[in-house]
């Protein structure tokens, strides 16, 4: 899954002349954790985030402080080119989703802007990677039907289960191993493959049926030989 799949396309943004003062006021006043700054071609060419602000900006309150500090020389930077971190840390639209939640996890990050060429795209935020955990199982199943059957080109040729994210791709009895032309190990790689593309998808196994059991399920489908066989056992001495 790529973050173009995730990402909020539609993107605040402000400018290096922006007033620091404002860009507090945005975040503050729509929830944001950060806001890419980009140029006049939207190129990103910073962001700032709330500590950045912060920074600096709140002076003790000499009341509260029996030591009280020395006041600062020259007050903070107004425009959000003195507060901003540049440059800034960015993934393109094509990234995995995967590896953008394990730069959130080393790094601490909130969110990143996702960049088509070296212009901005969109945001990914750590809220919009835990959406995809929150789809539910019949919707991930039916996603995942979906693909592999447009894969095989045949209809429930492979069952899927899906249980709080995690798939389960079995082929059915009787349908033809590699009904796409490859071996049935190469299909096998192929509909993981597919399945762990889906939003969602926590982790995707196979369940292939023992040989003996298959032989047995096409050969005697209605369970006739274990019949038989728990017949002779009863007439036995």
């Amino acid at each position: 899954m790529q973050v173009r799949d995730v990402m909020t396309h539609e993107v605040v943004t402000v400018g290096p002349d922006t007033s620091a003062k404002y860009a507090a006021e945005v975040m503050t006043g729509r929830g944001y954790a950060a806001l890419p700054v980009v140029d006049d071609d939207r190129r990103v060419v910073g962001i700032v985030a709330e500590v950045d602000v912060l920074r600096e900006r709140i002076p003790q309150d000499p009341r509260l402080h029996l030591r009280r500090e020395a006041p600062a020389a020259a007050p903070p930077p107004t425009l959000v080119r003195g507060v901003m971190t540049s440059p800034a840390r960015t993934v393109p639209v094509t990234a995995d989703i995967a590896d953008v939640a394990r730069l959130f996890l080393d790094q601490r990050l909130r969110s990143v802007p996702v960049v088509d060429g070296e212009r901005l795209a969109g945001i990914v935020s750590r809220r919009d990677v835990l959406r995809t955990l929150v789809r539910s199982d019949d919707e991930i199943a039916t996603d995942v039907r979906r693909l592999v059957e447009s894969y095989t080109g045949g209809f429930d040729d492979w069952q899927v289960r899906v249980a709080q994210g995690a798939v389960t791709l079995s082929p059915r009895t009787g349908a033809p191993a590699g009904a796409t032309g490859t071996d049935a190990a190469s299909e096998e790689r192929a509909v993981l493959t597919l399945a762990r593309t889906v939003p969602g998808v926590v982790h995707a196994g196979l369940e292939v049926p023992a040989p003996d059991a298959v032989l047995t399920s096409l050969t005697d489908p209605e369970g006739a030989g274990a019949a038989t066989a728990a017949a002779d056992l009863d007439e036995s001495p």
